[in-house]
């Protein structure tokens, strides 16, 4: 892979980008990978051309930090929450910032000295806000230098669980690793250690059961610094030591071995450690995953708009050669130019790709102005019924969770990927012709709606198509005050039924044969040429927005 500098790098990034403190190198630097810092885990002898991210270390106290990065031969160290202005003279880079980049920062005397030790050192230093995310900076930067993620994460969760069976070693009892939402992410399996009903079942289910005693367990955790001993909550179960797992402010999951009295007497100690590397383990995990998502994002909007090599995408995406899809598209009504509209669109996005990948596993959505597009396989003949389920379920929940009303279109199912773009057209098409009582359909069932509207945009934008007898009637009626257009409309609806037509016009039948009978004469049309009534229908039907009934 090409080997990026630190300036194109902070030339590319978006939010948080990270801001540079002093390059003394230059700008040029080659950047190669990016690494997180881990307090427990040997530093590396050598990483030439490597960005570590200093995780648990404050910017004020990052100058040992410095050295042993500049020793490793890295290319920079970025630290967090370093703000306020720096010097008059900037970053000492001999180049000047990287475009975009905004004055160098330092909050106090350590953080003085440890930009004077990198530039001594020839170490690039650079910032990020304090409330930035490591897992999200961390995925900004690999995903710009090149890197890849791990397939499905498999990598990680292995890791995963080898942690949890090193952690049930040194604190002598049954481990289990969790996300914040109570999710088994790994367990430990050392022969002897007792495990309780309760940790029986939730490893069996992947969930903590849940209870109110359980949520104030888990309060009591969460607001803690360190490990905690809570008591058992029922008969059937043994009291735990927990720990909380956090990358500077940010809470990434937990860490509970079941208690039976014989713990390790450092036990706490040992937990804590765990924790710091299970920290270091779910930020590359969330960032493997979340670099997949923007990849996979990525590589379906170049196949909607036609730019992306069809046999290349589809292998990527896991598709089979020829397997049929169809694109589905996602919109919140009214949110355009509303100031939460991003955040709003942003969280639909979220939405659709958390119900679509528990449905078909790594899965492609992205967001492009405004609206959340799904690239959904279509395996068999019912596939069009289950998605349109799928369809109406995420409309159900969006509207829940964001309390404004969501639309969504199903473009027409298409044979593989290299005529996605053409599905995609389908999906925005529905969305524009769906009626103020419709929330969900797809390219078949409006498919008549779809038509007339894309004729009419084609009929307006040529000349010579929208010329014609129909201008003058409009016109007549305007300035006479009679009603012949709307007339000729129901009579052609009605297939030049007279009776039908004048139930639509609710009027008399003899009132409505009058009326045919006047705009032949005042107007000379001919109505007995069938072409001519195929095209004044249809130019009354489009250009001037005229419909049967209801107008």
């Amino acid at each position: 892979m090409d080997t990026h500098t630190l300036g194109e790098l902070l030339d590319t990034l978006g939010e948080p980008a990270p801001r540079l403190l002093t390059a003394p190198s230059g700008l040029t630097t080659p950047v190669t990978e990016v690494l997180l810092y881990d307090a427990h885990a040997p530093f590396p002898d050598r990483a030439p051309g490597a960005l570590l991210l200093a995780v648990g270390v404050r910017a004020d106290a990052a100058g040992a930090l410095v050295d042993e990065a500049a020793a490793a031969r890295m290319a920079g160290l970025v630290v967090r929450g370093a703000n306020g202005p720096l010097s008059e003279q900037g970053p000492q880079s001999g180049q000047g910032p990287a475009s975009g980049q905004g004055p160098s920062s330092e909050p106090g005397q350590g953080l003085a000295d440890a930009v004077a030790r990198a530039r001594e050192r020839g170490l690039a230093l650079l910032t990020v806000d304090e409330d930035a995310a490591w897992h999200h900076v961390h995925l900004l930067l690999a995903g710009a230098v090149g890197a890849r993620p791990s397939p499905a994460g498999g990598a990680a969760l292995g890791d995963l669980f080898s942690l949890a069976g090193a952690v049930a070693t040194a604190v002598g009892g049954a481990t289990v690793i969790e996300d914040p939402r109570q999710r088994i992410l790994a367990h430990s399996t050392i022969p002897g250690q007792p495990v309780d009903e309760p940790r029986r079942q939730g490893i069996l289910g992947r969930q903590v059961p849940g209870s109110p005693e359980n949520t104030e367990q888990y309060r009591v955790l969460f607001a803690s610094h360190g490990p905690v001993r809570l008591p058992a909550l029922s008969a059937e179960e043994l009291p735990r030591l927990a720990v909380a797992v956090r990358a500077g402010g940010e809470t990434l999951g937990s860490l509970w071995v079941v208690d039976d009295g014989t713990l390790a007497p450092d036990a706490e100690e040992a937990l804590a450690q765990g924790a710091s590397t299970a920290a270091l383990l779910l930020l590359r995990a969330r960032a493997a995953q979340e670099l997949s998502r923007h990849m996979t994002g990525d590589l379906l909007r170049r196949l909607l708009d036609g730019t992306a090599e069809p046999a290349t995408a589809a292998e990527r995406l896991g598709l089979a050669p020829g397997t049929p899809v169809r694109v589905a598209a996602f919109a919140l009504e009214g949110a355009a130019g509303a100031p939460d509209g991003e955040q709003a669109a942003l969280r639909l996005l979220d939405l659709v790709r958390l119900q679509c990948e528990a449905r078909y596993g790594r899965h492609a959505c992205v967001l492009v102005d405004g609206v959340v597009y799904a690239l959904l396989p279509v395996a068999d003949g019912r596939a069009g019924e289950r998605q349109r389920r799928l369809a109406e379920d995420i409309v159900r929940r969006a509207e829940q969770a964001l309390r404004v009303p969501v639309r969504a279109g199903l473009g027409d199912v298409v044979p593989e990927v290299a005529e996605v773009r053409g599905s995609r057209e389908d999906a925005d098409l529905v969305l524009r012709v769906l009626g103020p009582e419709e929330t969900v359909a797809a390219m078949d069932e409006v498919r008549a709606r779809a038509v007339l509207l894309r004729l009419t945009e084609l009929l307006g934008e040529r000349r010579e198509l929208a010329a014609g007898a129909w201008r003058d009637i409009v016109a007549y009626d305007a300035g006479h005050g009679t009603d012949y257009a709307r007339t000729l409309v129901c009579w052609l609806d009605a297939g030049c039924d007279m009776a039908r037509a004048a139930r639509l016009l609710a009027v008399h039948p003899n009132t409505c044969r009058y009326r045919l009978r006047q705009a032949r004469t005042q107007l000379g049309i001919d109505l007995d040429d069938p072409d001519e009534r195929l095209v004044l229908w249809l130019q009354l039907r489009t250009l001037a927005g005229l419909r049967g009934t209801g107008v």
